[in-house]
């Protein structure tokens, strides 16, 4: 899939925002935030992993979504960070 495509979704950036900031979340807790259905944020969550900028982890029955450590998933990580020092 193209960069385009990809970051062209208001709702994946605020996936990719709020994972970033947090650390790692349920697609749950990621919904919630955003305020989107389980379907949608599920959705927008498997381009993300798809894409290599988001991994799964499973601790039981509970399923966490982190940043990947893929270079890809750190060159959106720097540019999440670069935005956010400069915004006021």
């Amino acid at each position: 899939m193209e960069l385009e495509v990809v970051l062209s979704s208001k709702p994946r950036l605020k996936i990719l925002k709020l994972i970033y900031t947090l650390g790692q979340l349920n697609v749950s807790d990621v919904g919630r935030r955003i305020n989107m259905n389980y379907t949608a944020t599920s959705g927008h969550i498997k381009v993300l992993e798809s894409e290599g900028l988001l991994e799964l982890r499973t601790y039981g029955r509970v399923r966490m979504y982190r940043f990947s450590s893929s270079a890809k998933a750190q060159a959106v990580a720097g540019l999440i960070e670069a935005w956010e020092k400069q915004s006021p």
